[in-house]
């Protein structure tokens, strides 16, 4: 059979299919899963893996067709971040009734922001390039965590007080988001 797609065995108990940057298909499979199951998975979603194919492509030639930031750009980023990201913090922080430890900014590769259990945390630097509200909405997200360490319905609702349209900002940071990284 002919493989139009790269495997890559690992101690894991499921299969999962994955669409790379590049446009190719990865198989993750256990170490003990005969090829013949692995054909069987990748035929079985083959609809799937040829829908997510067409979004990839646009989505990567949407990629391309952006300049690249440059490191100028990019320490321009950090600085405003480092002016205006503590602030935000704060004022959301206060409507939450929240305590926190460190902000830091980052240039990071996949993290928007994360929040560690001391309560410190970072924010990508590229979250100044993003439109207002969606960097408001990550900044509640990790604040939320302060109240809830996980994304259990509660986490959920402590961001739908403060951000109604939650779900629209995690729909723009999956489809656009990648843009900016």
């Amino acid at each position: 059979m002919n493989r139009d797609y790269e495997v890559m065995r690992s101690r894991r108990r499921t299969v999962s299919v994955e669409i790379t940057k590049d446009l190719s298909v990865l198989v993750r499979a256990p170490k003990w899963m005969p090829l013949y199951e692995i054909d069987r998975f990748v035929e079985k979603n083959s609809k799937w893996i040829e829908d997510h194919m067409v979004k990839a492509t646009i989505k990567k030639a949407r990629r391309d067709a952006i300049d690249p930031i440059s490191e100028t750009e990019l320490d321009r980023l950090k600085l405003e971040a480092k002016y205006v990201i503590p602030g935000r913090v704060r004022h959301y922080a206060d409507m939450l009734g929240v305590s926190y430890g460190r902000i830091t900014v980052r240039s990071q590769k996949t993290l928007w922001g994360s929040c560690s259990a001391k309560g410190n945390l970072s924010f990508n630097c590229l979250l100044m390039a993003v439109p207002g509200h969606i960097r408001d909405y990550v900044i509640v997200h990790e604040l939320c965590h302060r109240l809830h360490m996980d994304h259990s319905p509660a986490f959920w609702e402590c961001v739908s007080n403060i951000i109604p349209d939650y779900k629209a900002c995690r729909k723009w940071l999956r489809n656009e988001g990648s843009l900016y990284m």
